[in-house]
């Protein structure tokens, strides 16, 4: 791959064999540069969040990416390549047997969205209903708790397609619309309005909702959960008039809150039960580094230690400890919102359990993202991941299902978490890992982790090794165990 300009706009160079492939160089989703990214046929996979696109068609085929590339017709002249104008991409054929089959859509996260998205784009010609209980548009989620709380994303940047685009494409979108039951015998969804709506096909993307302390003032005013944009919102307006915050859990969630609110000038305490932060997904070391890096910042840590009560301008630990705060943030985890499910009679177990196609115990009945309780490597073992990659991409299958093009779900779980200058990749899935290898230099920001279990690699962090990221994930879709022991060498 060769990057360059033409006509004054970002083209990338992609050659396959004798094949020669022209264009945009810039991912549609956050801007990445596609040609420090992986050629894989006739697709390239950004560098950043894992997106993937056609290069013949420029098509957007795996998320987090919505928009397609451009694509620009080459001529050929002995050994000189020129660049010429853009062609448009293919239009998808009309799916047979679809024009009068509705697909309600219960929820509109990643997998809502980008499920009512790959449907439309695909070749679906009947009704899409997507409904949400959120009054506002569907949004890009990862962004409310760092770019976007940390000051650095406007605000327009969240919606995740305006207005006019569910309009144009005849997307039916009720927000602040609350699913009242599931009748799957009769095909049909009850909302609070008294309305009931017929399917053909139902999708629960109903994701999860945060967990809540059960301590003395968890329910005060000025103690904040955060889960969507209004949450989002509400803690920026705290933050632009507060001194001091409170962090309860060193999670992910809470650590990119700590993060956001030092890039805010606020003084940051995390409290958390656990030794060091991450441990449980990134083990030891990384969990050291984690921490001298927000050390390093300026955040203090309270950890091994619970809070006992939240007061007006503090949060009493365990040990009699007394922490000053303005605020508090709580980030101890979510649960799935499985209520809908479990009234219908469909089968759960920490999630809504579906099959290796994400069908549910009913009838054209599916599931997907936070929701979810899927099989992936073992059969016999279901997991339930609440990334937001994973999430679009489970909703994009369950529309290819829907459109009769029936494949196994097999992506490997992919996240990313950002903190500071410092952006941490992780691939696939090792709930118990065995041994844990970093190659590289974690402080120098160049570093690739190995997570094996049961003997095998099983998942992959990487901090600045982009390229290692995305071998990680092909890897794991080709079970190709020899390339995973490879990486970071």
């Amino acid at each position: 791959m060769i990057a360059g300009h033409s006509g004054g706009e970002a083209v990338l160079l992609a050659r396959r064999g004798d094949e020669i492939f022209a264009v945009s160089s810039t991912c549609t989703h956050y801007g990445g540069p596609l040609a420090e990214g992986l050629l894989v046929d006739d697709t390239v996979h950004c560098p950043w969040h894992h997106a993937c696109f056609n290069l013949r068609t420029g098509d957007a085929i795996a998320a987090p990416a919505m928009r397609s590339i451009d694509v620009w017709r080459i001529d050929r002249d002995g050994d000189r390549l020129f660049v010429r104008e853009k062609s448009g991409g293919q239009a998808p054929a009309p799916v047979a047997n679809t024009r009068e089959r509705t697909v309600v859509i219960v929820g509109a996260g990643a997998a809502g969205v980008f499920c009512a998205h790959t449907l439309r784009k695909e070749g679906h010609g009947g009704p899409i209903v997507l409904i949400s209980r959120d009054e506002s548009l569907p949004y890009d989620r990862p962004n409310l708790s760092k770019d976007y709380l940390a000051g650095n994303a406007p605000e327009e940047w969240i919606p995740l397609q305006p207005r006019e685009w569910y309009d144009a494409n005849e997307i039916t979108l009720r927000l602040g619309a609350n699913v009242t039951g599931i009748a799957p015998s009769r095909g049909a969804i009850s909302i609070s309005t008294g309305e009931s709506i017929r399917y053909d096909a139902l999708v629960l993307a109903t994701g999860a909702t945060p967990r809540r302390l059960d301590i003395p003032g968890a329910d005060a005013a000025h103690v904040y959960y955060l889960r969507t944009f209004d949450d989002s919102k509400r803690l920026i307006a705290r933050a632009t008039s507060a001194a001091r915050a409170v962090v309860i859990g060193a999670s992910f969630i809470g650590l990119e809150v700590a993060a956001s609110m030092r890039a805010r000038g606020l003084d940051v305490t995390v409290v958390g039960p656990e030794q060091r932060p991450l441990e449980r997904v990134l083990g030891r070391e990384l969990g050291d580094f984690i921490r001298r890096l927000h050390e390093s910042k300026g955040v203090r840590f309270r950890l091994g230690r619970t809070p006992k009560s939240i007061e007006k301008n503090a949060v009493i630990l365990d040990d009699g400890e007394r922490l000053d705060a303005d605020f508090v943030v709580i980030g101890v985890g979510v649960v799935p919102s499985i209520e809908l499910a479990t009234s219908a009679g469909l089968t759960v177990d920490n999630g809504i359990v579906v099959n290796e196609f994400l069908e549910t115990s009913a009838a054209h009945v599916y599931a997907a993202g936070d929701v979810a309780r899927w099989p992936y490597g073992d059969p016999a073992e279901r997991i339930r991941i609440e990334h937001w990659v994973l999430a679009a991409r489970q909703g994009q299958a369950v529309a290819r299902t829907i459109l009769g093009r029936r494949e196994k779900f097999v992506d490997p779980p992919f996240f990313w978490s950002a903190h500071y200058e410092v952006t941490v990749s992780y691939v696939g899935y090792a709930s118990r890992p065995d041994s844990i290898e970093v190659r590289g230099s974690l402080d120098a920001h160049d570093a690739t982790a190995l997570y094996r279990q049961n003997g095998r690699v099983a998942a992959v962090a990487t901090i600045f090794r982009d390229r290692d990221s995305l071998k990680a994930e092909l890897a794991m879709e080709r079970r190709d165990f020899p390339g995973l022991e490879a990486l970071g060498r």
